[in-house]
């Protein structure tokens, strides 16, 4: 007898059923399996359990029974779906000055998504209070069921662990700060908290995959934002890769030899980040427009007072030349550290995003010449160097591919699906 197939308590299942519940509707809502005898080939159960688990599954609303299928020759079997529609994702993404917000169902469609201007060193209540009025209302708006799972993405190292920001240069006030009970305390649902560009990875990924896009490619990918700051996420064996403690990636400090006496965000001397980064290029755009060596940015200070990255690459798409100038400039230094990076790990795809990465070929050019000339035949053989997608979703459908991954997985689902609702394992 199959381990699996233990009989069923009144009161009580046993781990062992659990088990079973969860393999069948995974099956069922992972698209495998669409009728009771699928589940049985599938998952070598005996048809009375199929039976059992698969109306435990109906009865908790997690399933639904949907269209006739295809006759093998007995009675016509009715197909199975996961229902979807039964809970909510909210999910989150911080830049360094803006600030996404969505609301998905259960398979990561986003219902709806809004974004505004927001400056994340406004601080960890404020900036949250912020979100939890923006999900509400789209809930609202929408009609939407329970919170399921909340995801956070925030542009410094997370702990993923505990779901705290750890020392982050451009969050003041939120070092060590509980995001994970805040959300708690506002959805009453879980939360998980990472970095954005860990959440751009995996939604990049995630549109590829769908899109069946560079066949398998996606499952070794290199993710490079370039915006105020420079990060990347990784992908590794189809899985985000975060690293001992959550900080893998963090490229933007790594240690360049030029120029080293510039100081860096984080403190240290010739950082990345402080040199070919957005706020880096803003700051040196500064004094550009006041000694007249750039007309649009000169004409961008006069009139706001201050410049940003988008300035930056608005001159170069505009044709300021010292815009072009800065922006390819950027793009080869950042270049020789992706070129370290695919000598290293050996990407199947390098995708490159971000606020300075969106003035397209000059930035991306300079970064695919530098990488295919610095690294090693061998490497670059299959790998493709392509932009983010232009929609700028990559961290909310990322985020909502990760709300998935955790309250689907086998450890989580077991816990909770017989409460019909991951609310059930509040203080995971």
């Amino acid at each position: 007898m199959n381990s699996l197939e233990t009989v069923v308590s009144v009161d009580e299942m046993t781990i062992e059923e659990h088990d079973a519940l969860f393999v069948l509707t995974e099956l069922v809502r992972t698209g495998r399996a669409q009728t009771r005898s699928d589940l049985g080939r599938l998952s070598g159960l005996g048809r009375s359990i199929v039976t059992q688990r698969v109306e435990e599954a109906l009865n908790l609303g997690l399933l639904e029974e949907a269209d006739f299928g295809v006759s093998t020759g007995g009675r016509v079997p009715r197909t199975l779906r996961f229902k979807y529609e039964i809970g909510t994702f909210v999910v989150v993404e911080f830049g360094a000055r803006n600030l996404g917000v969505a609301v998905t169902d259960l398979a990561g469609k986003i219902v709806e998504s809004v974004h505004e201007n927001w400056d994340i060193t406004e601080g960890p209540e404020k900036s949250l209070d912020r979100v939890v009025k923006m999900a509400s209302s789209l809930i609202k708006q929408h009609n939407l069921p329970d919170v399921w799972a909340v995801i956070i993405g925030v542009p410094g190292p997370v702990e993923f662990e505990t779901g705290k920001p750890v020392a982050p240069p451009i969050m003041p006030g939120w070092n060590g700060f509980d995001i994970r009970g805040f959300m708690l305390n506002a959805f009453g649902a879980p939360c998980w908290v990472d970095n954005d560009v860990n959440l751009m990875a995996l939604g990049e990924q995630a549109v590829l995959k769908a899109t069946n896009q560079h066949g398998t490619a996606a499952d070794n990918l290199l993710f490079v934002k370039v915006g105020s700051g420079i990060g990347a996420g990784i992908i590794s064996g189809g899985k985000v890769h975060r690293g001992a403690n959550g900080s893998a990636g963090d490229i933007g400090h790594v240690a360049i030899a030029e120029e080293s006496k510039v100081v860096c965000r984080c403190g240290q001397i010739g950082c990345l980040e402080a040199i070919a980064g957005g706020w880096a290029l803003a700051r040196d755009g500064e004094i550009a427009a006041k000694e007249s060596k750039s007309p649009f940015l000169a004409e961008r200070l006069k009139t706001r007072g201050f410049l940003s990255p988008i300035d930056i690459s608005e001159g170069a798409n505009s044709g300021d030349a010292y815009c072009i100038e800065v922006v390819a400039r950027a793009g080869r230094m950042v270049g020789e550290t992706l070129a370290t990076l695919v000598n290293f790990f050996n990407p199947g795809m390098l995708v490159v995003g971000g606020t300075i990465a969106s003035t397209g070929d000059l930035f991306l050019a300079a970064v695919r010449q530098t990488v295919y000339r610095r690294s090693l035949p061998l490497a670059t053989r299959d790998l493709r160097i392509v932009p983010a997608n232009p929609n700028h979703e990559e961290g909310l459908i990322g985020g909502a591919a990760l709300a998935q991954t955790e309250i689907f997985s086998r450890s989580h689902m077991t816990k909770w699906i017989t409460e019909s609702s991951p609310r059930a394992i509040l203080g995971h």
